[in-house]
């Protein structure tokens, strides 16, 4: 097989292994470069050349391995690209005097006890071929790093770009990732001079080409800026201009004596920060390098980690003691330098944790020691280890530190409390809200009808309420510019203009209800059952949207909600008549199937608070008996329960309970509808003719069979002829029904 048909064919795998594993990282709410990584390593001898050496001589032989690594160095120049450009100026304008302290005092305590512990490693693990100053060099920067791309990422994830602890990490951060970089540059000029005396030329030459870079280099790209500002788009002629500036400056500091990655990362961090060329840039060129040339790079790296090497239990406890040195060097720097300036405990470990991931940053500096020869095969696989370890352990540890309702304490741009904007005037401060409704919004451009639902629930005159409409932006990639902070927050500006719209549509009495929530999710099913949770909602109403690939209308994201959301949880499937009008959705007969259960009792509260919020409205109750001789009496049309006292034998003992202690203005606008029939799908299909809304609650008979989510649901939503609101109960203690009650009480009072 020729080199070139074999190479291909380990692209291939790579590609296809690296998706694989990264996508169930992703599930366990990992990065994906973790994923990528471990399957890189999966690859190397540690994994298939322990279990397959034969297969993995033939898939990988060592005539084909010079050839990834070409393919790994172009991945990781433009790779450095992207995160000089990633890195922008406005990330250093938060608590800056804070950052700068806490930024290098953390770099300071792991990289000292990373010298320290270099005088232990470097006599088992090392020879002297290698000069001690420059092992120590390359351990102490392998100890300190940062991953700026990775912390970036789990911040958006988590929407901390808002608050003091994710503005104090991307400073430290960025502060960090400079420092680390020129430590790193110290250290490989160092150890290609074999000397610090010798390699002050090369150090001297570094700074000259940086000024040079910074002053002329920056004012040159400004003109690109203003071009494109002309332009409005990146053509491929400019795209090649800047892709072999790109490579230009990787070869002159190669030529320096540093190393390729330092110039194309200073080219990035001094493109001009224009955002629609910083945009459209990152996009056109992350694609092909994160999907098709990093993976390579994993595969390169895992190919040279041997975890083999590690066969004594004695080397197992020097592992150990690189990763206690690694973790808590970081972390003791950061809290240390974070107490010190003032921050509270949980804050200051948060920011602890935060600084401890490494992730592909922390693989680049190993595989630069490793091919330098300064760190070796033993030592890399600790590192690697290392990597893996402190990546992994970031977020269930940030989640832990710091969980979600403290960040949403702590948010800067949302205060707790405070409603949306309406239409001509400031937010109004809603204190202490009896009533709480959210509301996932997929697209506010098409979910008015469940909106406007949502303010018929919560109701006007009945209690203090709030409706949040949810808007989640989810990130789909590691490592893309969308997940940068600054590009989250221009996605979420965008949308709460759109849900702004979308409110500004409403009527005016229901806007002050409106305390719209935009966040940037990973798993958006799961972030909104957690927003849930924070808010302390009473109830999730959600559309309804038909997953392409199943037949399970109520599957995908709205059926996760409902097996994962410990609240009440409503789900809404407007008519298409309805849907496709331009007119806000008229909600006046409502029809509710009832059977004496739960799901049935939250479908009737629901239904009684909408009828308590409007004079015009009608609800009909809908019970369906079995087909008997001597129940031909029973009437075909719907009978006033006020008219009717003794229909309301047929009723069970809760919901006449429910009736007896309604205002008489609510009980004149029930009516009774007795069905005896066989066919109970068909009879509530029928009645729903002419209906508005349709209510029915989340059982066998009506609507959710438990085990699937939808098998009797499908027939529901196929042929009712009005919009259909399937509801499911979480706990019999919630009750939606305390204003209204607590009107008829005073009513009777009065009367």
């Amino acid at each position: 097989m020729s080199t070139v048909v074999l190479v291909l064919l380990q692209v291939l795998l790579v590609i296809g292994l690296s998706r694989l594993v990264g996508l169930g990282f992703r599930a366990l709410r990992q990065p994906l470069v973790i994923g990528e990584i471990v399957a890189g390593i999966m690859l190397g001898p540690s994994l298939l050349g322990l279990i397959a050496p034969g297969v993995a001589d033939a898939l990988f032989p060592a005539e084909t391995i010079p050839f990834l690594n070409v393919l790994s160095q172009v991945g990781l120049i433009f790779f450095m690209f992207l995160i000089g450009l990633e890195l922008n100026p406005r990330y250093l304008r938060g608590q800056l005097e804070t950052a700068i302290l806490t930024s290098h005092v953390s770099i300071v305590v792991p990289f000292a006890l990373g010298a320290l512990l270099s005088l232990l490693l470097y006599p088992l693990v090392s020879n002297s071929s290698v000069s001690f100053t420059a092992f120590a060099l390359f351990l102490g920067a392998a100890m300190s790093i940062t991953a700026f791309p990775v912390l970036a990422r789990i911040i958006t994830e988590n929407n901390l770009q808002n608050t003091r602890l994710g503005t104090l990490a991307l400073t430290c951060a960025a502060v960090d990732d400079v420092t680390a970089w020129c430590l790193l540059a110290l250290a490989i000029a160092v150890t290609r001079t074999n000397s610090m005396i010798a390699a002050l030329p090369t150090l001297l030459e570094a700074v000259v080409y940086i000024t040079l870079m910074v002053t002329i280099g920056r004012s040159f790209l400004q003109q690109l800026a203003k071009h494109y500002d002309r332009t409005g788009k990146l053509t491929q002629f400019v795209l090649a201009g800047i892709y072999m500036g790109v490579v230009a400056s990787a070869l002159i500091t190669e030529a320096i004596g540093i190393h390729l990655i330092f110039g194309a990362f200073l080219l990035g961090a001094v493109m001009p920060k224009n955002e629609g060329l910083t945009r459209e840039l990152a996009e056109k060129t992350e694609d092909f390098v994160l999907t098709f040339l990093l993976p390579i790079f994993f595969a390169y790296s895992g190919l040279r980690t041997q975890i083999g090497l590690l066969n004594r239990p004695e080397l197992w406890l020097l592992c150990g003691l690189v990763l206690l040195v690694a973790i808590g060097g970081k972390f003791i720097g950061t809290y240390g330098a974070g107490r010190v300036c003032g921050m509270a405990k949980r804050e200051a470990a948060a920011l602890g944790w935060l600084m401890n991931t490494r992730g592909l940053t922390e693989l680049i500096v190993l595989n630069i020691g490793l091919s330098l020869g300064v760190i070796s095969p033993l030592l890399f696989t600790m590192l690697v280890i290392m990597a893996l370890v402190t990546t992994f352990m970031t977020s269930p540890l940030l989640e832990l530190t710091y969980p979600k309702r403290l960040i949403q304490q702590d948010r800067l741009d949302f205060p707790v409390g405070q409603v949306g904007q309406v239409e001509q005037g400031e937010p109004t401060a809603i204190t202490s809200p009896v009533y709480r409704i959210l509301v996932p919004v997929a697209n506010p451009n098409t979910q008015q009808s469940l909106v406007q639902l949502a303010t018929a629930i919560a109701g006007t005159q009945l209690q203090q309420a709030i409706v949040n409409p949810l808007s989640l932006i989810q990130l789909q990639e590691d490592y893309a510019f969308e997940s940068t902070p600054l590009e989250a927050d221009r996605q979420i500006a965008a949308r709460q203009k759109r849900l702004q719209v979308l409110i500004n549509s409403l009527e005016p009495e229901v806007r002050p209800l409106m305390q719209p929530i935009v966040r940037v999710a990973n798993d958006v099913a799961r972030e909104a059952v957690e927003v849930a949770e924070i808010q302390e909602a009473d109830l999730i109403l959600v559309g309804w949207h038909r997953p392409a690939f199943s037949t399970n209308r109520l599957g995908g994201r709205v059926g996760q909600i409902l097996s994962l959301a410990k609240t009440d949880v409503a789900v809404f499937v407007d008519y298409p008549s309805t849907a496709s009008t331009q007119q806000p959705p008229r909600i006046n007969q409502i029809l509710l199937p009832y059977v004496p259960d739960i799901h049935s009792d939250l479908g009737l509260e629901l239904a009684l608070r909408i009828l308590a919020s409007h004079a015009d409205r009608q609800l009909t109750l809908l019970c369906v008996i079995p087909p008997q001789p001597e129940m031909q009496d029973y009437p075909h049309c719907p009978i006033p329960l006020t008219e009717n006292p003794e229909m309301s034998d047929a009723l069970s003992y809760e919901l006449r309970s429910t009736l007896q202690q309604l205002p008489v203005y609510l009980r004149d606008r029930i009516a009774l509808k007795i069905m005896p029939t066989a066919e109970p799908m068909r009879a509530v299909v029928e009645l729903s003719e002419g209906m508005d809304l349709t209510i029915a609650g989340a059982n066998r008979e009506w609507g959710i069979e438990r085990q699937t989510l939808g098998k009797y649901t499908d027939e529901l939503v196929r042929y009712c002829r009005s919009s259909l609101l399937i509801t499911r109960r979480y706990s019999r203690v919630t009750s939606h029904l305390a204003a209204v009650l607590t009107q008829g009480q005073a009513t009777q009072g009065q009367v």
